[in-house]
């Protein structure tokens, strides 16, 4: 072995002939992703009387700078079905581009489309399964809301390994660790669904989205919101938190691009 300090564990050029790292040059990109660059913090779900609310805010994070302040992170699926993405963009746009070529293939084939929130949860939960057993995860944790094959409200999630968890009010990211306490303080496991309302569900969704803006050094003050209900999605992609305490800086002299 070379035990010079510059070339330690090394096998003797002398003895062995030169290290060939020929095997290591690829004509195309990068295929794995092993450590995301831009990512997306937290997504929030809640089911009420009728059908699911899912929000999340606007930001993609390069590292710990916040790079792109106009990132939606929700994507419809037909009319009766959502997906929230948390982790890597460039994975989110992998899957969306995947399942918008299947949302094709389902309205021109001879029933229609015929998936549902469900369906399509296992779906996204198979692919995510598959990726993970080749040792090419998609760096994602998605929240699936809609309704089922009984027309039932339907929230659940899937991990880049292919966990699944279903529950009546779920979040990702550091909203797991911030927003679902809130969400189970205001709508406690033993609280009948029929007594959740939509606007409860909303109302509680922008307070987890307020305490993850100030909470959250990956999250931002504006966001995207979908209610999924039988008469379809209503989709805001364009939101801003109101009440937000923090707006008082740009009053400071000296902050930011501010030159009085």
């Amino acid at each position: 072995m070379n035990h010079f300090p510059e070339a330690w564990g090394r096998p003797r050029n002398d003895v062995y002939g030169a290290y060939d790292h020929s095997y290591l040059q690829t004509l195309g990109p990068k295929a794995h992703t092993s450590s995301p660059a831009v990512t997306g913090t937290s997504v929030v779900g809640v089911k009420f009387n009728g059908g699911v609310a899912l929000a999340t805010d606007n930001l993609a994070s390069y590292g710990s700078l916040a790079r792109f302040s106009d990132v939606k992170r929700l994507r419809s699926f037909g009319d009766k079905a959502m997906v929230g993405f948390g982790g890597d963009v460039s994975d989110m746009q992998y899957l969306d581009r995947l399942l918008e070529s299947m949302d094709i293939k389902e309205n021109y084939s001879t029933h229609g489309n015929m998936l549902n929130a469900k369906n399509l949860h296992t779906y996204l939960a198979k692919v995510f399964y598959k990726r993970r057993s080749e040792f090419n995860p998609l760096w994602n944790h998605v929240l699936v809301a809609g309704f089922d094959g009984e027309g039932e409200p339907f929230l659940s999630s899937a991990d880049l390994l292919g966990t699944t968890f279903s529950a009546p009010h779920l979040a990702t990211g550091f909203g797991a660790h911030l927003a679902v306490p809130i969400l189970r303080r205001k709508f406690p496991e033993d609280t009948p669904l029929e007594e959740v309302s939509q606007e409860d569900a909303v109302a509680a969704l922008k307070e987890c989205l307020k305490v993850l803006f100030y909470r959250d050094a990956r999250s931002l003050d504006k966001y995207s919101i979908a209610v999924i209900t039988k008469d379809g999605i209503d989709l805001k992609e364009d939101e801003q938190i109101q009440g937000q305490s923090w707006a008082f800086a740009e009053r400071i002299k000296g902050y930011g691009a501010q030159t009085v």
